[in-house]
């Protein structure tokens, strides 16, 4: 009789990671959820991923290789062309003694072996890895899309472009090799590694595509023979966007969706012209992101002071911030508070970024002469009971934002300044005049958007001098507290960092500060008195999360510029 092959169960048993009362338990689950047993106990926290791989490859009797500790050289990568190993889902690792040693999900395959061997014209020696760390591998090795650009290399004419369609799916790519095919390779990826923004750069020789994750740009691993379809990728863009495919020496602005499973994303697409072509920018817009105000990260004291400001019947709320520090986020959050049968909210935006139901929202256009200002004073004609102004950018928008807030509207806009008190500054030198604030404006908030530590690899970090020197406080200050830094994992991409959150400024319009605006105070004196009024600055609030174990204080130092 052929020996029984053992199970992964009790192979994990057998080595000590899992005890028997766990194996039962999980047996159980699997009466309920039909899913693999292996899946199971990972899901459950009793093994790691890596355990689980090297039972699976002894269950198999077959080599386990554990495809990230794996520097593969490019005459390994050579042997097998990038649309073989996407087609058997296999990845090429080294070549020993004229074998031909590749990864596989199913290495007993013999028939993907011996597909394999005719192909290379060399003995194969299969191994075992798991599907998502030959994905990975793929990806970095061969590069994001790379079997669709080598198809498409190969073609005899150019890849017809495909015919746009309101919300196009993404996620169901299929075998064509097309542009189209591989720009949707290219959104996918970057929905699914939560970026914001994916860049594509011209240069002389190359075309580089890059993510932006968290607020920091990742370069893409992409086949450097995509710089021959660079024209063939904008018109792709510009088809998608109605934009103007003829057009190469302006900028252009479009906008497309798409959808991803049950996701709708709205892409916003920025063209400009460079001397190697025309760079593009794609801003990805998830509308079931939009947070409410419990879930902006806003400390207890400044959420009340918040729910305060936007409860009442009139008044201008000021975000300020750079841009990408979240503000248009706030304000969506301010106005879902606010979107009730009894209200009535325009907007005027540029661009309109994420749409809402129950709010008139206005897209500016100013070559048909649609500016904020002559938008502000249509909106007024609408009887809103709040409106939000997408940014105040000169004198006559800031004037009628004010003068709307004197006559019975709240107002929320944004300023461009680099802290709360900065927005003061700001308004004085666009030219309003300083009773206009003091009577119009309730708060200034200004914020900024820190990376979290990652929980996956999170651990208490050394507290040296400098760090102490960092904090501005002393050991004896410091007492039991904690600080924490991520060693980096394939979660945060080795960066120690996944996710992020607000940090904020209140600048709340009191009557000490309002005494200094109307006597011409610095921007320097207007927060030193805010300061001594209780306000809690952006260091602060950085600090304050650094000892609560949610950020570090380089990441501080990185987003908030100004004197510890």
């Amino acid at each position: 009789m052929p020996k029984r092959s053992r199970r992964i169960g009790e192979i994990l048993v057998a080595h000590n990671l899992i005890t028997q009362d766990q194996l039962q338990f999980a047996l159980e689950e699997q009466k309920k959820t039909k899913e693999y047993l292996g899946l199971i106990i990972l899901r459950l926290g009793y093994v790691t991923r890596e355990e689980v791989d090297a039972v699976i490859a002894e269950q198999l009797e077959v080599d386990y290789c554990r495809l990230k500790d794996k520097d593969i050289p490019a005459e390994v990568i050579a042997k097998i062309p990038a649309k073989i190993v996407n087609h058997y889902h296999v990845m090429p690792v080294s070549i020993d003694r004229e074998i031909l040693v590749v990864a596989m999900v199913n290495p007993l395959d013999i028939n993907v072996i011996d597909d394999l061997e005719m192909l290379v014209k060399m003995q194969i020696h299969s191994v075992y890895s798991n599907s998502k760390d030959i994905e990975e591998a793929i990806h970095k090795y061969y590069g994001l899309g790379a079997e669709t650009i080598e198809t498409m290399m190969g073609a005899s004419s150019a890849p017809a472009l495909a015919k746009f369609k309101e919300a196009e799916r993404i996620d169901e790519i299929g075998s064509e090799a097309s542009i189209g095919a591989f720009l949707n390779k290219i959104i996918l990826r970057a929905y699914e590694d939560q970026a914001t923004d994916i860049h594509i750069e011209p240069f002389e020789d190359e075309l580089n595509i890059r993510y932006r994750i968290d607020g920091i740009l990742y370069e893409a691993q992409v086949p450097s023979d995509l710089k021959h379809f660079r024209d063939a990728l904008n018109s792709r863009i510009k088809v998608m966007a109605n934009l103007d495919i003829a057009e190469k020496r302006l900028p252009q602005d479009g906008r497309v969706k798409v959808r991803v499973g049950d996701t709708d994303l709205d892409l916003r697409v920025a063209f400009i012209p460079t001397p190697y072509g025309q760079g593009v920018v794609i801003r990805i817009l998830n509308s079931l992101k939009l947070l409410n105000l419990s879930e902006l990260g806003l400390s207890d004291d400044d959420q009340s002071v918040l729910t305060e400001f936007i409860n009442k019947p009139n008044g201008v709320i000021f975000v300020t911030g750079p841009t990408g520090s979240g503000k248009t986020t706030t304000l969506y959050g301010c106005l879902s508070q606010l979107n009730t049968q009894e209200r009535k909210l325009i907007t005027i935006e540029d661009p309109v970024e994420y749409q809402l139901r129950g709010i008139t929202q206005i897209q500016i256009n100013p070559s048909i002469g649609l500016s904020f200002a002559m938008g502000l004073r249509s909106m007024l004609r609408f009887d809103p009971d709040v409106m939000m102004v997408g940014e105040v950018r000169d004198i006559e928008t800031a004037r009628i934002t004010m003068q709307a807030s004197l006559t019975g509207h709240l107002v929320f806009s944004t300023l461009h300044t680099n802290d709360a008190a900065g927005g003061v500054a700001r308004l004085i030198d666009m030219g309003v005049e300083p009773y206009l604030i003091t009577s119009a404006v309730e708060c200034f908030i200004a914020q900024r958007l820190i990376r979290c530590i990652c929980s996956y690899c999170k651990q208490p970090a050394e507290i040296t001098d400098d760090v102490l020197s960092d904090l501005g406080i002393s050991r004896e200050e410091l007492g039991e507290a904690k600080i924490f830094e991520g060693t980096g994992c394939e979660h945060c991409r080795q960066t120690g960092y996944l996710g992020r959150q607000a940090i904020y400024e209140f600048l709340v319009m009191s009557e000490p500060v309002k005494k200094i605006i109307l006597a011409g105070a610095s921007s320097g004196e207007i927060k030193a008195k805010a300061v001594e009024g209780g306000m809690s600055t952006l260091m602060d609030q950085g600090l304050q999360a650094v000892l609560r174990g949610v950020t570090t204080m380089k990441e501080v130092l990185r987003v908030v510029k100004e004197d510890a």
